[in-house]
């Protein structure tokens, strides 16, 4: 058993408030020191290898886009031509990914679309202050920064997981600006079906254990990997999709551990603020798609449905998928983000 499943297997549970179960000490310890003996797995010649093939085979514009406070964004362009002249789908990741988390989709939705990309403050490409609360506000300040420095008028947010608060706030606060908002499993707000997997849930919870969950991960930059690349594996359906993405997605992982402790910090904090914001949702005049992968048993069809409940007129689509549905189902996602804009 590797360090990673050791520190799983002692100090997880799948619940949506907290962990009931304290996990043991002991095999949380033995972890931490196996992880001394454990390397960080070899990601970077797979990641090299993806970023060669795509620039060649999707060209676009790449940047850093600063925030007011001087933080830099990395932001990806693509059929920029069409800016201005239609919607731009605004693609944003999840945790613990990055924006490579739409690279299978991206071709697709670029040939007809301006399409944005970008990675939050402490992921990915982007400057990673250790010091900077990343929550829910810093992702607004990322988000806004992004839509002035392209003076984008009318938006589609595309969101993924951590990014649904963020995304359907945006959306609720300027509305005569977006043209449609797209959900692949996302939550926002308290939902009885919502539940986090291992990997969040025993950062999300409070208390000693936890501190010394993040104590531990901050000096095992090898089990800390290990741990992201076994989440994401459980992530997919596909197989061929999910040997050709963990390593891509996993890479550099150990560098996200600021945002990834801060922001599970706050996770249900987060969520439960959300709650008096459902008449808002309700009375949104903005289509809604709502595409989630049916086997995914953390943002599940209950999740989807639930989400879809509080906007008139959303429509559900449950594709064959996992919590990765844009990469273990891309062309069935980017028909139906067609469909949705096709609408007038």
């Amino acid at each position: 058993m590797t360090p990673s499943r050791l520190i799983r297997r002692a100090a997880s549970a799948h619940v949506l408030h907290r962990v009931r179960r304290p996990g043991s000490v002991a095999a949380l310890a033995l972890a931490l020191l196996l992880s001394a003996c454990a390397g960080p797995p070899v990601t970077q010649q797979a990641f090299d290898a993806h970023q060669a093939r795509f620039a060649v085979a999707q060209p676009h514009l790449q940047q850093m886009v600063a925030r007011p406070d001087g933080g830099r964004l990395a932001v990806r362009e693509f059929n920029p031509g069409q800016r201005g002249r239609s919607p731009t789908l605004v693609l944003m990741h999840g945790f613990p990914d990055n924006q490579h988390l739409y690279d299978a989709l991206i071709p697709l939705l670029a040939q007809r679309h301006h399409v944005v990309s970008f990675d939050f403050l402490g992921w990915g490409g982007s400057d990673k202050p250790a010091t900077a609360v990343y929550d829910v506000a810093s992702q607004r300040a990322d988000l806004d920064a992004v839509v002035a420095h392209l003076a984008l008028q009318q938006v589609v947010p595309v969101l993924h997981d951590m990014s649904g608060p963020v995304g359907i706030d945006w959306v609720l606060d300027n509305p005569q600006r977006s043209r449609a908002l797209v959900l692949l499993n996302t939550y926002y707000n308290a939902s009885p079906a919502l539940q986090a997997p291992p990997a969040i849930e025993v950062f999300a919870s409070k208390g000693w254990l936890r501190d010394l969950r993040v104590w531990g991960a901050g000096r095992a930059a090898g089990v800390f990997q290990s741990g992201v690349q076994s989440q994401m594996s459980d992530f997919f359906a596909d197989e061929a999709a999910r040997a050709a993405w963990v390593p891509v997605l996993a890479h550099g992982a150990p560098a996200i551990r600021p945002a990834f402790f801060s922001a599970t910090s706050v996770l249900w904090q987060e969520i439960a603020a959300r709650d008096g914001r459902r008449a808002q949702m309700q009375q949104s005049p903005v289509p809604v798609l709502v595409a989630f992968g049916r086997h995914d048993p953390y943002l599940n069809p209950q999740v989807a449905q639930a989400l879809a409940d509080q906007f008139t007129g959303a429509r559900v689509s449950l594709l064959d998928a996992g919590h990765y549905v844009q990469l273990d189902r891309p062309a069935e996602l980017a028909s139906l983000i067609d469909q949705l804009l096709a609408k007038p």
